[in-house]
């Protein structure tokens, strides 16, 4: 059975798309089989895989509408060694189409349905918004990856998220959990890292991954050129820290 995993926070900047992208690479190089869903208006997950979001013929909006299944829309065969099921701008208005539409909250989870046994993993991109767009991954996914920086309103963000994974798991998806919190353009050599860390540790315990991904040039490089940076610039600090990450959520999750 695959494992879905969620990667969200409502606050932007924090490097969920980014850490979406190198940890589905990296996944990728250990031989799973892996499947990134961009639910994101954004694009950057289908981007930063290489893809043209503007010159989508089909996206995963297309999918939540019911207008095609998944399997029709995943784009196979990428140089980066996963599948990409894309998104683009037209996401915005699937806050308006859906509104109507009947089990708005799983459209997602039952477009996934028919393609999930094909991987190991299924990592879902969110927007940096607590939308009906995340409400969705949240339904579909059994695991939750929180990327954050330490800096002051990482926590206050943090409690909003993990109160709305807790409504969803009460409400719709008893199965969901929080995966991992996993630490972004850390800097141990700052006091503020150091202070929000030491509060990330005393809080959440196990559920804060050990692994944490440094501020490096080559990994806010590496979008530009379609590519992760574990593929753009494979020996730099950000790509040996993604195969880490890997590695530890191999182990976590038993995959």
């Amino acid at each position: 059975m695959s494992q879905i995993i969620a990667l969200t926070n409502q606050k932007g900047g924090v490097g969920k798309s980014t850490s979406a992208v190198n940890l589905a690479a990296s996944l990728a190089a250990l031989d799973r089989r892996i499947l990134l869903v961009d639910l994101d208006p954004q694009g950057h997950a289908s981007m930063g895989s290489g893809i043209d979001k503007y010159a989508l013929e089909k996206s995963v909006l297309d999918v939540l509408l019911g207008e095609t299944s998944a399997s029709d829309a995943i784009v196979r065969g990428l140089p980066v060694k996963y599948d990409v099921l894309p998104g683009n701008g037209d996401l915005t208005a699937a806050e308006v189409e859906l509104l109507d539409s009947d089990q708005r909250q799983s459209r997602l989870s039952l477009a996934l349905q028919t393609v999930a046994d094909d991987y190991d993993v299924v990592l879902i991109d969110c927007p940096p918004s607590l939308n009906m767009l995340t409400v969705n991954a949240l339904t579909a996914a059994n695991g939750v990856l929180i990327p954050l920086q330490c800096e002051f309103y990482a926590l206050e963000g943090l409690s909003a998220l993990l109160d709305t994974v807790e409504q969803i798991k009460q409400s719709v998806n008893p199965d969901l959990a929080v995966s991992g919190i996993l630490r972004t353009m850390y800097d141990k050599r700052t006091s503020l890292t150091r202070e929000v860390d030491k509060q990330l540790r005393d809080f959440f315990g196990d559920a804060l991954l050990k692994t944490t991904i440094p501020r490096n040039v080559k990994v806010a490089e590496a979008p530009s050129h379609g590519l992760p940076v574990t593929q753009y610039a494979r020996f730099s600090r950000g790509s040996q820290a993604y195969r880490v990450l890997a590695k530890e959520m191999i182990r976590r999750l038993s995959l």
